[in-house]
C-alpha cells in the first residue's frame, strides 16, 4: 500500500501540514518496502487558483492509494475518492512519523463525505452582509 502525508517539510520528523492544496511536501511511503520513501515538493503550494485540483493529480500520478492530510476541499475530495483513494484526517500538531503510526494502529478518523451547506464558507449571507442587519449595521435579533 502506498500512503501519502501531507507535509510542512522533507522529512518525517516534519508535522502533518493541516492544507491538503497548499501543503508544502508530500511524503510518499512504500508499506511493503518502508525504507522506500518518496518525497516531492507540491508545486501547487503557490497556484492562484485550483491548488487542490492540482495537488490531487499529483497525488494520483504517484499512485497512492491513501491520504493523511489535516483538511481537504471539496474537488480534491471529489477527485481522490473518485480515483479509489481513501482520505484521513490527522489531528493537528502531530508529526508525519506519528501520523503513519497512528494510521497504521487505527487511530486516524476516515473522511467519508464533506460537508456542502449553502454560502461557501461565509454563512447566511453568502460574504454579501445579508446575515445579521442586512448590511445596514443593526442587529436583527
Amino acid at each position: 500500500m502506498r500512503i501519502c502525508i501531507t507535509s510542512s517539510g522533507p522529512n518525517l520528523d516534519s508535522l502533518v501540514d493541516p492544507r491538503f492544496g497548499r501543503c508544502v511536501y508530500f511524503i510518499f511511503v512504500d508499506e511493503e518496502n518502508k525504507r522506500k520513501i518518496n518525497i516531492v515538493q507540491n508545486d501547487a503550494v503557490n497556484a492562484i487558483r485550483g491548488a487542490g485540483i492540482r495537488a490531487a493529480q499529483t497525488v494520483i500520478d504517484q499512485k497512492a492509494e491513501v491520504v493523511i492530510t489535516g483538511n481537504i476541499g471539496p474537488n480534491p475530495f471529489d477527485a481522490l475518492r473518485s480515483s479509489g483513494i481513501k482520505i484521513f484526517q490527522a489531528p493537528p500538531g502531530i508529526k508525519v512519523k506519528d501520523a503513519l503510526s497512528d494510521f497504521k494502529e487505527n487511530k486516524l478518523t476516515e473522511i467519508t463525505s464533506l460537508f456542502r451547506g449553502r454560502g461557501f464558507g461565509r454563512g447566511r449571507g453568502f460574504g454579501r452582509g445579508f446575515g445579521r442587519g442586512f448590511g445596514r449595521g443593526r442587529k436583527s435579533f
